[in-house]
């Protein structure tokens, strides 16, 4: 995590994800819990480019944060290779929607073979990946819509309308969580039980 300052060093907006994002102080305050303790300065941040604000906070007397609403968007690291590259560019491209959605709709795709789910289109493959208890038949609709979407850019089809930051923001917000489920819930569960085994 940064410090706090005049200005707020993040890689990207959490908002607009615009590269090296000037992110303005606006106004700080302190507040403690009912006791009197857990002592907090709380500093509010804007981002010149899309007005979104950034709240962060750090303990009373350090200019270290430890935490900010919203954090910006992370790929986590037990996401295989290929799929993370292509989320984070889709994350990196939410200010070009159209693209944004066709990388989301990638790095599903990059899942799914992960997984061994290779022969077919997408959407056989989501279909099998609920057969196969990968996914929830709940997840497969998320996950249909991720693909329609991504279809319309891919195909140019002029009946379609153009997707917007949010609806982009949206298919993302889909890809991270089915990253989390088919790969990083695995993994922590994996070390968990390697840890418990040592102890």
């Amino acid at each position: 995590m940064p410090n706090h300052g005049k200005i707020l060093e993040l890689e990207r907006c959490p908002h607009c994800a615009v590269d090296r994002p000037h992110l303005g102080h606006k106004t700080a305050f302190e507040t403690s819990d009912h006791t009197g303790g857990f002592n907090r300065l709380w500093v509010m941040y804007t981002c010149n480019r899309c007005g979104g604000a950034i709240t962060a906070w750090s303990n009373k007397g350090s200019n270290f944060i430890q935490e900010m609403y919203p954090a910006p968007l992370e790929v986590e690291e037990s996401i295989p290779e290929r799929a993370k590259a292509y989320l984070e560019q889709a994350i990196s491209s939410i200010s070009a929607p159209a693209g944004a959605v066709m990388l989301a709709a990638s790095s599903v795709d990059a899942m799914l073979k992960e997984k061994g789910l290779t022969d077919g289109n997408l959407y056989s493959r989501i279909n099998l990946a609920v057969e196969n208890h990968l996914i929830t038949e709940e997840m497969s609709h998320w996950a249909h819509e991720v693909r329609l979407e991504a279809n319309d850019q891919r195909h140019s089809d002029n009946s379609a309308a153009l997707p917007t930051a949010e609806e982009a923001k949206k298919l993302i917000d889909f890809v991270q969580a089915l990253g989390m489920f088919l790969f990083v819930l695995p993994s922590r569960v994996e070390r968990g039980i390697a840890n418990a085994q040592r102890s």
